[in-house]
């Protein structure tokens, strides 16, 4: 079954439920970024295209299925009561693993790279170029 696992070190957790959820939202915020989010410009005019969320897709939790988070808490030096931010082990690691899932997942189409926002479109486009330049 696919999943997502990650840990941690957030320092001494002060509240490892609310740790959790940072994780869990960072987690859907920077795959969301690799997936979804996309600013639109028109070339002329510079008029952003995506101003409202009408035309810009954020994500959602129901967007995603269940993460698998751990919290290693080895208390900071540098804290007198041993903490460290949260949240942030969630969001950065996200972008890269899901575009290198992709990816990976594409590998046997010949596809060895996806530009962020990964769309549909842009997923089927370098299919067919993969395609395209294994028939030369």
């Amino acid at each position: 079954m696919p999943r997502y696992s990650t840990v941690d070190d957030v320092g001494k957790a002060l509240n490892p439920m609310i740790v959790d959820g940072q994780t869990h939202g960072g987690i859907v915020q920077g795959a969301g970024q690799a997936l979804f989010e996309w600013s639109n410009y028109d070339r002329e005019t510079g008029q952003n295209l995506s101003a409202t969320f009408m035309d810009y897709q954020v994500a959602r939790a129901s967007d995603f299925p269940s993460f698998d988070t751990h919290i290693s808490e080895v208390p900071a030096k540098s804290h007198p009561l041993g903490f460290r931010p949260g949240g942030e082990g969630g969001t950065t690691p996200s972008l890269g693993v899901t575009i290198n899932s992709i990816t990976d997942a594409l590998a046997d189409l010949g596809v060895t790279h996806i530009e962020m926002p990964a769309t549909p479109s842009r997923i089927w486009e370098a299919i067919r170029a993969a395609k395209a330049k294994h028939e030369e």
